[in-house]
């Protein structure tokens, strides 16, 4: 693990700054792993079953798409229904849709899983933002979507948007860590001037983030962004075996396409920059 801390909110100069060192300080706690960069690295979702607790006699909802598999290439649905006393009773899908067939931008419409017969919401359409209708059979409220460790990909403020409205409906949120593809040492570009704040940039943060998907969650609710600064109830199942300085194709992770355009590592690794 990098004893050296991202380095960008040194910039910030608001009342925030306290707030935001303290968060990283935290967050790179969390990091773990040995220091030999060829060792196995478990997301997430591969450690449900030591957390299982947390689960217990729930009814899970859960924010993914075509990345939310496991090493054993199980996708999520079916990994929580393996768990005993689980009942998986809704997904919730963000841009591109569950399954990341969808281009860009394209707006898309709820449906019912073909397989599962589950419930799919779509939280990229007329809706960004799980309602209380979505949410009322929801016990506790679960993220896990490969993000591309880029300021304007959607996946990470539909995580924000769904802790707010998890926290505004008093469910617990948890988020499933997966690493940052394009490594969690450098962070780099402009951070974003909250005026033009939109859907591909929320908050404060540089064009690299160099953080997990669970880092920056962790950061979204101690730094206070989420909206009237609302208390989220957040736990993390963190990644096991990951390095900051691993790229994506160190640990031995499958490439799952983020988006139909993110093809492979390489894509990723220009991508922030063009």
């Amino acid at each position: 693990m990098s004893d050296k801390l991202p380095c960008f909110y040194e910039k910030i100069k608001d009342q925030s700054m306290k707030m935001i060192l303290f968060s990283l300080a935290l967050i790179f706690m969390i990091s773990c792993g040995s220091s030999d960069t060829r060792s196995k690295v478990y997301v997430g979702l591969d450690r449900i079953e030591a957390y299982q607790d947390l689960f217990q006699n729930k009814r899970v909802g859960i924010i993914t798409n075509h990345t939310g598999y496991d090493s054993r290439d199980r996708f999520i649905s079916d990994c929580f229904s393996a768990l005993p006393n689980v009942s998986v009773v809704a997904l919730f899908g963000p841009e591109h849709g569950i399954r990341g067939e969808e281009a860009a931008g394209h707006s898309i419409k709820d449906t019912v899983d073909a397989e599962s017969k589950i419930p799919v919401y779509s939280l990229y359409g007329k809706i960004r933002k799980p309602t209380p209708e979505m949410l009322k059979d929801i016990d506790i409220l679960v993220f896990d979507i490969q993000d591309i460790g880029a300021r304007f990909y959607t996946y990470i403020y539909t995580m924000a948007l769904s802790m707010e409205a998890a926290a505004e409906n008093n469910i617990p949120f948890v988020v499933l860590d997966r690493p940052n593809p394009v490594n969690g040492i450098q962070v780099e570009g402009n951070i974003l001037d909250t005026a033009f704040a939109t859907f591909v940039g929320l908050y404060p943060s540089p064009v690299r983030d160099g953080m997990s998907v669970g880092e920056l969650a962790t950061m979204f609710k101690m730094v206070g962004w989420l909206k009237n600064q609302i208390e989220a109830d957040l736990a993390i199942i963190p990644i096991s075996g990951w390095q900051r300085v691993m790229w994506y194709d160190q640990p031995g992770l499958r490439w799952r396409s983020q988006s139909p355009n993110m093809a492979d590592l390489m894509v990723a690794t220009a991508y922030p920059g063009l």
